[in-house]
């Protein structure tokens, strides 16, 4: 099968999901759905390659959707105006071959991977902050996921927005830009890079190193009884002993030393 016959849904169609999606489109991948209930603000326009100042006030989801059929008329592109919802996430996440999750809060976060565990779909899972981004591969059955890393989100107000602490704009180009390039591995039937890896890159000391990420036992969303859209971990989970979920195991500092 070719990446023609393969399809994708992108959550969120800014700094992250925009690169990931003209990653995606470029690559070859006949179908690509993207969801977004956002509209295009001036802030986003140094960070997300999608939109112009002239698609200020239009809804994201549907000028994305416009933006990657002008640049590919044989793409199979569908937007979505609505939010990535504990009601449609199965149902999203099991109509396409992999989940690409650029949004920007940890409720999305947790749901995509909770969501992408249930319906066995592979996910890439974003984030940037300030100076850092970092990108893990969910397999499904064969890798940790996000509770096994972190079991739950944090605290309301405990780690600033993207508002509140900003972000390098061209950070989240290059995080996307991983992120879509990954996505293409797994629809080629290829190994992810970050599969069972979180990679973590902070551009100001030009460092990346990667962690470890295994299955942890106990864990409620590997096990399949994580309710979707509950941000807490769900009591029960898999039984055994539990063990450690993450380990560093590389650490570089291109251009010098550590």
């Amino acid at each position: 099968m070719t990446l023609s016959q393969k399809s994708a849904l992108v959550i969120g169609a800014g700094g992250l999901g925009g690169p990931a999606l003209l990653v995606l489109a470029a690559g070859g991948v006949g179908r690509l759905v993207v969801v977004d209930d956002d509209a295009v603000e001036s802030s986003n326009l140094n960070r997300q390659p999608l939109f112009r100042e002239e698609d200020l006030g239009r809804r994201k989801a549907l000028v994305a959707a416009a933006r990657l059929k002008a640049l590919h008329p044989d793409l199979a592109v569908e937007g979505l105006d609505q939010r990535f919802t504990a009601a449609a996430a199965e149902r999203l996440a099991s109509s396409v071959d992999v989940v690409v999750d650029g949004s920007d809060n940890f409720t999305t976060k947790f749901l995509a991977s909770d969501a992408t565990l249930r319906v066995r779909k592979p996910l890439i899972h974003g984030g940037v902050l300030r100076t850092t981004a970092q990108i893990l591969t969910i397999m499904p059955g064969q890798t940790g996921c996000l509770r096994c890393l972190f079991e739950a989100p944090p605290p309301p107000g405990q780690v600033p927005s993207c508002a509140e602490a900003g972000i390098v704009g061209a950070l989240a180009g290059f995080a996307g830009s991983l992120m879509g390039a990954e996505a293409l591995r797994l629809l080629k039937g290829e190994r992810g890079a970050y599969a069972g890896r979180l990679f973590i890159h902070e551009a100001r000391g030009a460092r990346s190193r990667l962690v470890l990420v295994r299955r942890r036992n106990g864990c409620p969303a590997c096990a399949g009884t994580q309710p979707l859209g509950d941000g807490a971990p769900a009591p029960g989970g898999a039984a055994g002993e539990a063990r450690p979920a993450a380990v560093e195991v590389t650490s570089s500092r291109p251009g010098g030393a550590a």
